[in-house]
């Protein structure tokens, strides 16, 4: 299984799973019994039957325990034997995690009996006993540099509940593309969410597709999404980044910037000066009247804000900018993103919403609710965080970040990620949220790529979120990765095989000039 369960005790024997397995839950499991239903159907072919009492042979049983509180809210009991199979838990959320389990264990092997011609799978006699090891277990997607249509957003949300991952981070706006339907402002659609041509290749390339791009999820679509990934206990946080990396906001309403010229939406990766103007109410009107309707739209009670890789120049020779400073005494200009950042972190708290940033949004005196995630550098301003009483998500740019290509970053660097900064002190773990792997999508135009980018790292980073540090065994994940590959295989995931994901020294030391190569899927 992946991730590794906390504890497993193996037993002798199988179960036999067959057209005549009966599923028995306690009350209020009734869409979970009808989720596992669904699945027996695609993974196995059976439509099993649900009865309504316990106790019976040849059963799968779903039970909520209120003396289970030691296992929390995410944690659960999985006991197999020859002739039932019990799954207990605190919560419907630890029930949905241990069918996450159950699914991993049947075998993909048929046993077929030659006389009644009865297909029967097989399920190992074993007890588990399980729980996870941080909070957030989490994926971005980025679907402003390369949109990708909510059938595939569902396909990457059943693979991360497969791995028990509880975080889809969805980033819905970028220089590239403006990426989801704000009705006060229909441009960003009309004009944000389409963009002439795309750069291919690399950073350095001089090609490009030769083709538009264009995408956008309606309120309905972005609807659909969040009630799905809700029936899977995933929680969908997004992003609208802020105040820069916004250049397709700007191409659709250009007075949001401080030159307030007419810009086109970025064809090509990187950052860019033109950013949100810090100095002019309408700005902060604009992104309060969008927020309003994102906190419409998602349940979350965290709005992910961007906050990085924010250029300074324009608001140098702002005179909006300038007369900003003046009237609030601020000194230097690369203060203003300070001020702006306090100004929407309050907003949202006012809405009872918590913001959450890059890491650059950090500074002395930022309020301790803001969750920062962590990507590159800036230690003492994250440990500075965390004795203010803030929390973190890690998402280390050099092992979790999973648009590299395995040369430089190969699967066992990711496995070999440890959330916890070195040497804090241990009352402080607690304000490690836990794990994210960001996946951007410059080089990634379609499901294979993201496939291929994806996968096997992200199973390595489900195991960093879920098992605990002293469990962990490299050599023990790859045996296991070997048999989940046939999981993914159900699925037609396009994973990058073994023999690719992990190249030799020698063989990354050779190549050091692909590091930053994406060949096109």
């Amino acid at each position: 299984m992946i991730p590794l369960p906390v504890d497993i005790q193996y037993k002798e024997g199988e179960f036999y799973l067959n057209s005549s397995t009966c599923i028995y839950s306690t009350s209020n499991l009734s869409t979970l019994v009808k989720y596992f239903l669904e699945l027996m159907i695609e993974s196995i072919g059976y439509k099993l039957k649900e009865v309504n009492s316990g106790n019976n042979p040849n059963s799968i049983n779903f039970i909520l325990d209120d003396s289970l509180k030691n296992l929390e809210d995410e944690g659960y009991i999985l006991e197999v034997l020859k002739e039932t199979i019990f799954i207990k838990a605190l919560t419907a959320k630890g029930i949905f995690y241990g069918i996450q389990s159950l699914r991993q264990l049947i075998h993909e092997e048929l046993i077929i009996k030659i006389d009644s011609k009865e297909k029967i799978h097989t399920v190992p006699c074993l007890k588990i006993e399980d729980y996870p090891r941080f909070k957030w277990r989490g994926f971005m997607l980025d679907v402003g540099r390369h949109f990708h249509d909510i059938d595939t957003i569902k396909h990457i949300l059943d693979l991360l509940a497969l791995m028990k991952m509880n975080v889809f981070h969805w980033h819905l706006t970028e220089d590239q593309g403006w990426r989801i339907e704000i009705k006060k402002y229909s441009k960003l659609i009309d004009i944000g969410s389409k963009r002439e041509d795309t750069k291919i290749k690399t950073w350095w390339s001089k090609k490009y597709r030769g083709k538009p791009h264009q995408g956008f999820y309606t309120q309905e679509d972005i609807k659909e999404i969040v009630l799905y990934a809700q029936d899977r206990f995933i929680t969908v946080i997004p992003e609208i980044e802020m105040p820069g990396h916004c250049r397709a906001a700007i191409a659709a309403y250009p007075e949001l910037s401080c030159q307030k010229k007419q810009k086109e939406v970025a064809i090509k990766p990187g950052i860019f000066k033109d950013i949100f103007c810090v100095g002019q109410e309408e700005t902060f009107n604009f992104l309060k009247n969008t927020l309003n309707e994102i906190m419409e739209l998602f349940p979350s009670d965290i709005i992910h804000i961007g906050g990085d890789e924010v250029p300074i120049k324009r608001w140098k020779k702002c005179a909006d900018c300038k007369s900003r400073m003046k009237d609030e005494k601020i000194k230097k200009t690369k203060d203003l993103r300070n001020y702006f950042t306090k100004r929407i972190v309050d907003y949202l708290k006012s809405q009872d919403k918590k913001a959450m940033g890059w890491n650059e949004i950090l500074y002395d005196g930022i309020d301790k609710e803001v969750i920062a995630q962590w990507w590159l550098r800036k230690k003492s301003e994250i440990l500075n965080h965390i004795y203010n009483g803030g929390s973190i998500v890690s998402s280390h740019l050099f092992h979790v970040y999973l648009d590299y290509n395995y040369i430089l970053i190969p699967l066992q660097k990711t496995y070999s990620f440890e959330p916890i900064p070195k040497n804090l002190h241990e009352k402080y773990h607690e304000k490690i949220l836990g794990v994210e792997a960001p996946l951007w999508c410059e080089w990634v135009p379609n499901r294979e790529r993201l496939e291929w980018q994806i996968f096997p790292r992200l199973a390595a980073v489900a195991e960093i979120g879920w098992t605990l540090r002293e469990s962990k065994n490299y050599e023990s994940f790859i045996k296991r990765l070997k048999q989940f590959n046939k999981k993914l295989d159900n699925f037609g995931v396009n994973y990058a095989p073994l023999k690719d994901v992990n190249p030799t020294k020698l063989y990354r030391i050779l190549n050091w000039k692909n590091t930053l190569k994406w060949p096109e899927i």
